[in-house]
């Protein structure tokens, strides 16, 4: 049985227009996903509650807190887990299947310091996290919506880079990756033109994969079908 908390992760408000940050496309859950959602839940997850967070109390100490939105699979966030573990990471995911899969692979290599999400990223952003509370925000290979009539389903719009910038701390890291070349330049323009953001390479520029970042199986994909990848790190400043 899925958890009670995961059976509507978006949770709507009456009498407000919701801004969301994905469009649905629940998957069927694998028996082994529907175990990890039901026994892993209350060692990993984190319900929402449209309150904000003490995450410091979530994990049980003080450490920098990752923010990556959009997980899908979990697999980035796991090697993160794994290779930073002087960090405490949230993962932000709606689709059950990429949480289910997340959290199995949690349980299997034992993290400490990784938590997860089945809730729209905005309402968490607005509602859960503290401004100027996070130390990194990693977002990679969102959807791109390549079709132009589509581009404004993109998750990279200047309302929610405006608030990932207010979340950040002075100097916190906001992380993009994409395999699209225009939507790596829509990520220049929305986050150079928010004066509260710096781009670490100069205005247009992207930096080589850091060590931080895996090669993921979507990266992979968009190799082999020869797209580029690109790369880009804006610090908040003031």
């Amino acid at each position: 049985m899925e958890p009670k908390t995961l059976k509507k992760p978006f949770t709507e408000v009456p009498g407000q227009r919701q801004v969301r940050s994905f469009v649905l496309r629940q998957g069927r859950l694998t028996q082994g996903q529907e175990r990890a959602l039901e026994d892993q839940w209350p060692r990993f997850g984190l319900d929402y509650a449209s309150a904000v967070r003490d995450f410091d109390a979530a994990f049980g100490r003080s450490a920098p807190l990752v923010l990556e939105i959009g997980f899908g699979n979990g697999e980035q966030l796991l090697f993160a887990a794994q290779n930073e573990p002087e960090k405490n990471l949230v993962g932000l995911e709606v689709h059950a299947p990429g949480v289910g899969r997340l959290l199995q692979g949690a349980a299997e290599l034992g993290v400490t310091n990784l938590k997860a999400y089945c809730h729209d990223a905005v309402e968490v952003l607005h509602h859960e996290v503290a401004d100027a509370s996070v130390d990194e925000l990693r977002i990679y290979f969102p959807d791109p919506w390549h079709k132009k009539r589509h581009h404004k389903r993109r998750l990279v719009q200047p309302e929610f880079v405006a608030l990932l910038a207010r979340k950040l701390k002075p100097g916190g890291l906001l992380h993009l990756a994409t395999d699209w070349e225009d939507y790596a330049r829509q990520m220049l323009e929305v986050c150079g033109a928010e004066p509260a953001l710096r781009n670490r390479t100069g205005v247009g520029g992207t930096i080589e994969r850091p060590q931080w970042r895996r090669q993921t199986h979507f990266e992979t994909r968009g190799l082999k079908l020869g797209h580029g990848v690109w790369d880009l790190l804006f610090e908040r400043i003031g």
